[in-house]
């Protein structure tokens, strides 16, 4: 279950990253507050799963997720680079979430 937890996590990072950029620098009332929410919930749901897993194993998987979300849903939202050197890096930061995944003893 700690695993479907940090899963959650991760999905709700992206959707808080995304949301920042909908905030406009904290100046619009409603994207602010499902943002935070989002925030709220995202690190709730870590907090559940570094009970078991280990910190280092969790918080990786946690940023990688969120950072190759927000990064491909940069490229498909706000029309942001999608060169090759840009999604071979992506794919080395997925490769990074499996080798952490697949070598932790949780």
């Amino acid at each position: 279950m700690n695993w479907v937890y940090l899963a959650i996590a991760g999905v709700l990072e992206i959707a808080w990253a995304i949301g920042l950029k909908y905030t406009e620098g904290w100046t619009r009332l409603v994207p602010s507050l499902i943002t935070g929410v989002l925030m709220i919930a995202s690190f709730y749901f870590l907090s559940l799963a570094v009970k078991t897993l280990p910190i280092g194993t969790a918080y990786a998987v946690w940023t990688g997720i969120g950072t190759v979300g927000a990064a491909v849903l940069g490229m498909i939202l706000f029309n942001e680079p999608r060169d090759a050197v840009r999604i071979v890096c992506i794919m080395l930061i997925i490769a990074g979430i499996a080798g952490l995944k697949i070598t932790s003893n949780s």
